[in-house]
């Protein structure tokens, strides 16, 4: 599925017994702290994976709830550093698992 930046995106579901739905985006170098930054904000977020064009896992960042600001800052400026030497990429995103209780009803 291709979203409204040009990015392609997948997307995996789990349940109770499987692990954390994951999503997968594409990125350019000049676009990685922005895609990261944005994802982040977005919260429940558990784990961030950079992998180079051959799937080469470049950084895998453990996220925990709360973990906002000073405490990102050397994650961040080690993305930075990713983002200026590789042209093209991956970003894999953990989710935590969505409980019934906090999936939106179907429209």
């Amino acid at each position: 599925m291709n979203t409204p930046g040009g990015t392609a995106m997948t997307e995996t579901h789990s349940t109770r017994n499987e692990p954390p739905r994951s999503e997968e985006f594409q990125f350019s170098g000049d676009t990685l702290l922005a895609k990261i930054k944005e994802i982040i904000r977005a919260g429940n977020v558990r784990r961030v994976i950079i992998k180079n064009e051959d799937g080469r896992v470049l950084i895998d960042i453990p996220l925990t709830l709360g973990v906002v600001g000073t405490l990102l800052a050397p994650q961040l400026a080690a993305i930075g550093a990713i983002a200026a030497l590789v042209l093209r990429g991956s970003i894999v995103i953990e989710k935590e698992a969505e409980t019934p209780s906090t999936v939106p009803p179907p429209l």
